[in-house]
């Protein structure tokens, strides 16, 4: 016999229904259906950002730090992606735009550069809090937004944004033959790799965040993960360089385990540059043969990516 009580399925990571049924539909763009969340998605959120504010304090860069009060986020609650985008869009043009799930590279890419990110509205398990199966709204509010605060960051990821869907519409006139498929593939494995060592996984120069000589967290993959945000800078198992475009779009990297190699920039100023470089090598062809390696590109990606190009131009 039922209790009489309605039982609030959630939104948990890898258990929703509301997702698989947006999937089934093919929906990748969707609405937050903010109901739907349970209590234990909540007190999920609660133990996860309250978790995180000493690292915050410690590790992150000032402009995140700011980012967050920007934002209001609440750490009581899962954030209203309305809200969000209430504080967050007149401040760069930018806004949080739910996705059921995966976004294929292209089309992620594609977003960026138009101000909109792509964002993920399940939240892991409250039991399992240190293990992301993908991202969850956790990892991509708490650990990417806030920095799309920052005007100097914004447009560093609109810039890359723009350079990446750019990489496969400049193939997307040729004959689709193994060669271009080649090419576009290893395109995308460089723009990912950029990507990785940045967005995600990149560290700062302290001089260039208000004074001192140690280093400070950018990256969002290590923004949103309690153990991995400290080991990233004090950790000696971690080799830390100055960044370096031509390893970066040539080195390979695993998402099952902490990074054991980051690269630090300058400054957003000096990111942004490199993302101009980043474009320059690319209308050179200098990204049509990187290395082999992770990540891979599915043959799928390719399709998709090439059918999106082409429907763009």
């Amino acid at each position: 016999m039922g209790t009489g009580v309605e039982q609030v399925p959630g939104l948990t990571t890898t258990k929703a229904p509301f997702i698989e049924g947006a999937r089934s539909r093919g929906d990748l763009f969707i609405t937050q259906p903010y109901e739907k969340y349970s209590e234990e998605n909540h007190q999920s959120w609660r133990n996860l950002y309250a978790r995180m504010l000493d690292r915050w304090e410690r590790y992150a860069n000032h402009r995140f730090l700011e980012g967050l009060d920007s934002l209001g986020l609440n750490g009581e609650r899962v954030p209203r992606l309305e809200e969000v985008n209430g504080f967050l869009a007149p401040l760069t043009g930018f806004k949080a735009k739910p996705v059921s799930g995966y976004v294929p590279a292209y089309l992620f890419f594609d977003c960026l550069g138009r101000r909109e990110f792509p964002t993920t509205i399940t939240i892991r398990d409250v039991a399992t809090p240190d293990y992301l199966p993908e991202p969850d709204i956790f990892h991509d509010i708490a650990g990417h937004v806030p920095m799309h605060t920052d005007p100097a960051f914004a447009e560093t990821l609109v810039r890359f944004g723009q350079v990446a869907a750019g990489a496969v519409e400049r193939l997307v006139d040729q004959d689709d033959t193994t060669e271009l498929r080649e090419r576009v593939a290893s395109n995308m494995r460089a723009m990912a790799r950029f990507f990785w060592f940045t967005i995600e996984f990149g560290l700062m120069r302290d001089g260039s965040d208000g004074g001192g000589d140690g280093l400070r967290v950018y990256g969002s993959g290590l923004l949103s993960s309690y153990g991995e945000i400290q080991h990233s800078v004090e950790s000696e198992a971690v080799q830390r360089y100055p960044f370096q475009l031509e390893w970066i779009v040539n080195q390979g990297f695993r998402i099952d385990r902490y990074q054991p190699l980051l690269f630090v920039v300058d400054s957003f100023d000096h990111l942004f540059d490199e993302v101009n470089r980043l474009e320059d090598w690319m209308k050179e062809g200098r990204l049509d043969n990187v290395a082999p390696g992770e990540p891979t590109i599915s043959e799928e990606e390719i399709d998709i990516s090439l059918a999106a190009a082409r429907e763009e131009g």
